[in-house]
């Protein structure tokens, strides 16, 4: 037995009518009064009575009609979740990052995202670092970007990537002639550095601790782009991550340079509210982050 004999019986009890039945499911009378017939067969007694005017179900073709609607309802809601699934995805997705990578590490994803899903609208809140863990928690965002993850009651971490640090000056400065940059050298000039309670400021100053030496900040910035104005202008040097000056480097306007003790980065997380359900657009945007880590890792 087939869904279509079952949706053609329906049809006739709801029409009343073969002639109607054939053509709401475009076959001839005969295909339904054959189909009608395969039914009646199968269960061995009448399911329709037939008139002049009109056919009506018997009590056995009621119950098989009442049968056959929940069974084709059903399956129209099946056929509707396999189509979804492979449609477009729509959507907006919220992710709430601070300035140093949402400003100059999510182009690339944003560019991919736009490829693959052209329909999906992210959206970028510029926070601090204790901000993004506010508006995943409270679901402002359904994603958030912080540097040195912590963990946090109602929020799950997510590597993303590694961002190698650098020493930056002006072109001006005696460093920019140095092949690499030691962190004693870097204790005795006047430092740009972030805020005393951003994250990357606080291994800053432990990195220095561990080694006894100690920072010697002449200004305190709350975000990436006017610490690098500051030290465009000869203020002084600071160490941010490679990937937020390379336009700058790029341009001639600062100077990046290793440091001598070797490679130190900073790691970036991904929070997303703990139990929560991402819709189709945010979970390709988390997808897309996953799948730059990954090749970034690679």
């Amino acid at each position: 037995m087939q869904l279509e004999s079952l949706k053609m019986f329906c049809d006739v009890v709801e029409t009343g009518s073969f002639s109607r039945a054939a053509q709401l499911n475009h076959v001839t009378q005969s295909a339904v009064s054959q189909q009608i017939r395969a039914l009646e067969n199968r269960y061995g007694q009448k399911l329709l009575s037939r008139s002049a005017r009109q056919v009506t179900p018997t009590p056995s073709g009621e119950r098989l009609f009442r049968g056959c609607k929940e069974i084709l309802a059903r399956f129209s809601e099946v056929e509707s979740e396999i189509r979804e699934q492979s449609s477009e995805i729509v959507g907006t997705c919220t992710v709430s990052t601070i300035y140093s990578v949402g400003l100059h590490e999510l182009q690339s994803i944003m560019k991919a995202l736009l490829k693959t899903h052209p329909k999906v609208n992210l959206r970028l809140n510029y926070r601090r670092n204790d901000q993004v863990y506010d508006d995943v928690i409270l679901g402002s965002a359904e994603i958030g970007i912080v540097a040195y993850p912590q963990p946090r009651a109602g929020v799950d971490i997510l590597p993303f990537r590694d961002d190698k640090l650098a020493v930056v000056c002006a072109p001006g400065n005696p460093l920019a002639q140095k092949a690499k940059v030691s962190l004693a050298a870097l204790a005795g000039m006047p430092f740009i550095a972030f805020d005393r309670e951003a994250p990357t400021r606080k291994a800053m100053d432990k990195m220095f601790r561990e080694r006894g030496l100690t920072l010697n900040p002449v200004m305190e910035m709350d975000n990436v782009e006017t610490i690098k104005q500051a030290i465009s202008m000869g203020l002084g040097v600071g160490i941010l991550p490679l990937a937020t000056v390379m336009h700058e480097v790029n341009e001639g306007t600062l100077i990046a340079k290793p440091f001598a003790e070797g490679t130190f980065s900073r790691a970036i997380g991904l929070l997303v509210r703990k139990g929560k359900y991402l819709d189709r657009a945010s979970q390709a945007v988390l997808d897309a982050f996953k799948s730059n880590a990954l090749s970034e890792a690679a």
